[in-house]
């Protein structure tokens, strides 16, 4: 692939959702919100639509090979030629799934072969796409499978203006979850997520809070023995190795205005712990980063949102966001 700085490849998301239309106004707003140039994989007549359906001035340029989209973002959206399909907000189908899919791994494998600084993926709908011959649990796994990367190597991160969190377990049963917790389980991420912050976030050191299984931390094991069982001994295995990781801290109380002063991320044991509090305070900024891949994958951290599609309702918050951050991430990175 060309040398340089390339432009990021963003995919389409279910068709039928607000993806569309969000990265439509993503591009209208590019110079007032600061974006790196981008493309979309595939699309370009829906995008049209999408963007006439919420009222945008929005020309778009078909292009035959990303690094086009560097020539011709400031006047017209990129799109790469190839798959599209009919707009119909609000009614997924089998039709709009594989539109989906087919931009989801045409972005990814230019990711992944170089010819896209970075991956930014829409919201897709997971049960369409498994109707039509999508086997994985969502894109985050995806991706790292495009990337040879096991899974379990793949972390996710939640990050906002107020908040980072990353979530130990992801998609399973709370009651499946002290189960899936280990101490090499921690560990791992812990050096994972520590590493991401340095390399494409930029903070020379880290500080990673660790927030507790049970209610007051376990409370000396009245309250459950994890803490002092798996969480304490991976915390002191990190912290010898020179990572600034701390806990584990009743998550409670974690997540105060002034607890937060004190970590650039928590490391959360559930699902659950990690997005309630940054959805709470950053619902509209919110981006999911997969730390721990050779390519930089974010994505808008809420779903497609088939109830307001089509009707102007929906925040582009999330999907500027993301952009934005896969654009920052990659300079650092790249140093582009």
């Amino acid at each position: 692939m060309q040398s340089g700085p390339a432009p990021l490849a963003v995919s389409l998301g279910d068709p039928a959702g607000v993806g569309p239309e969000l990265i439509a106004e993503a591009w209208v707003r590019r110079e007032a919100e600061s974006l790196p140039p981008f493309f979309v994989a595939g699309g370009a007549d829906l995008l049209a639509s999408a963007g006439r359906t919420r009222g945008l001035a929005l020309p778009v340029a078909q292009i035959f090979h990303p690094f086009e989209a560097l020539d011709c973002f400031g006047r017209a959206l990129p799109v790469l030629a190839g798959a599209d399909g009919d707009y119909t907000p609000g009614l997924p189908d089998r039709d709009g799934a594989r539109l989906a899919l087919a931009s989801l791994e045409e972005a990814t494998r230019l990711a992944v072969e170089g010819g896209a600084d970075g991956l930014v993926t829409g919201p897709i709908h997971k049960a369409r796409l498994a109707e039509v011959g999508f086997t994985h649990p969502g894109q985050t796994e995806f991706v790292a499978e495009a990337c040879d990367v096991h899974e379990g190597d793949a972390v996710m991160m939640l990050a906002g203006p107020q908040l980072r969190t990353v979530p130990l377990t992801v998609h399973i049963a709370l009651a499946q979850v002290p189960a899936a917790l280990s101490e090499a389980l921690i560990e791992r991420k812990g050096r994972i997520v520590a590493m991401a912050l340095m390399r494409d976030f930029g903070i020379a050191a880290p500080r990673i809070a660790v927030a507790a299984l049970n209610p007051h931390a376990g409370e000396e094991g009245r309250m459950g023995d994890e803490e002092a069982r798996l969480i304490v001994p991976a915390i002191e295995r990190l912290q010898a190795e020179g990572i600034a990781i701390s806990g584990p801290f009743a998550a409670d109380g974690l997540f105060a205005p002034r607890s937060r002063e004190g970590f650039d991320v928590a490391l959360c044991m559930y699902h659950d712990q990690a997005l309630i509090p940054l959805k709470a305070l950053d619902f509209d900024q919110g981006v999911n980063v997969t730390l721990g891949l050779p390519i930089i994958r974010t994505s808008p951290d809420h779903g497609t949102a088939f109830g307001i599609a089509g009707t102007g309702q929906a925040d582009a918050g999330a999907m500027i966001a993301a952009i934005r951050m896969a654009g920052e991430c990659a300079e650092r990175r790249f140093g582009n």
